[in-house]
């Protein structure tokens, strides 16, 4: 039987390492029964590997179709963050279950919490000359960051800042190349005009928008050699932020016009997004926070403190 678990919810579509994956707890979108069937996966696996302790799954989820990824009969980075989140040390009452030890489980509700957490990646792309700073099935993140906050928005919004992420103040480069994701894209875009922010964009990119009544404005992309061309925007320091989605993994690290804008913004310095989930959440997050208030940041024991105290 499941003595305890938590239901985490990754940000960025499934194709993105777990390790570089954003994490919310409890999870935000989940459907009843997504959530009903993925406790009944679990329970069935465990029982049928004869699990004794901790183990953790990775898996698929789209109109409740659940499909299991990966299975890993031991801890992950991830039971930390869940013990501090719920207050309950999930690493004692595994290592109970092991040894045969008395043990009662933790009383988790995770419809309860008045809180959500964020677990963010971070990175060292300016160590790495010349790597394409993208994120795919291979971990690349070299660290992470746990926040907490009031809702996933004010969550999202603190961990992207502990993080190392600039929020912008003077200008977005958007470079986005699925049409799927302009269309997605396109109210955040709109929210980030509203926001006083001059937006910049590719070729493409400005068409789309353009053609939608968004204000935009031009940039060329490096190859072009035209001006005003992004590389030069992102050396002098114009772009606070570049949102660049690819329009597939085929050309991860080729000497694309998007490799060269990556790569760019991370020697310069620049803030940069490459998944449109959360660019998009990110977005909503900072439109909320430009008409409300800022994000009250709080020590992790001011929240749920209706939950009993877990020393670590």
């Amino acid at each position: 039987m499941i003595i305890n678990y938590a239901i985490g919810e990754h940000v960025e579509n499934a194709g993105v390492h777990s390790g570089d994956a954003t994490l919310m707890l409890p999870a935000q979108k989940l459907y009843v029964e997504t959530v009903r069937r993925v406790k009944r996966i679990s329970r069935a696996i465990a029982r049928e590997l004869n699990i004794s302790g901790p183990f953790n799954l990775q898996l698929l989820s789209k109109d409740n179709e659940v499909k299991v990824i990966e299975a890993n009969v031991r801890a992950s980075r991830t039971f930390p963050f869940v013990s501090k989140t719920l207050k309950a040390d999930f690493i004692e009452i595994a290592t109970r279950v092991m040894v045969g030890a008395p043990m009662a489980p933790a009383q988790i509700s995770l419809l309860d919490l008045d809180y959500v957490a964020v677990k963010a990646p971070m990175f060292s792309f300016t160590r790495l000359v010349g790597a394409d700073p993208v994120l795919g099935v291979e971990m690349a993140s070299t660290g992470e960051v746990a926040t907490f906050g009031e809702d996933k928005y004010e969550a999202i919004l603190t961990s992207m800042r502990a993080a190392n992420l600039k929020m912008p103040k003077r200008t977005v480069f958007l470079c986005i190349g699925p049409l799927q994701s302009k269309l997605e894209f396109l109210q955040s875009a709109k929210d980030l005009i509203d926001m006083g922010l001059t937006i910049y964009c590719s070729q493409g990119t400005y068409d789309f928008y353009s053609s939608r009544g968004v204000s935009v404005s031009l940039l060329h992309k490096p190859s072009t050699n035209v001006q005003p061309n992004v590389k030069n925007y992102l050396a002098e320091g114009k772009i606070d932020l570049v949102i660049n989605i690819r329009d597939s993994k085929a050309d991860a690290g080729s000497l694309t016009d998007g490799y060269h804008i990556r790569r760019t913004a991370v020697d310069f310095s620049v803030c940069l997004l490459t998944d449109v989930k959360l660019a998009t959440l990110l977005v909503s997050a900072m439109h909320r926070r430009h008409h409300g208030t800022a994000p009250s940041i709080k020590a992790w024991d001011e929240f749920g403190e209706h939950l009993p105290q877990t020393h670590f």
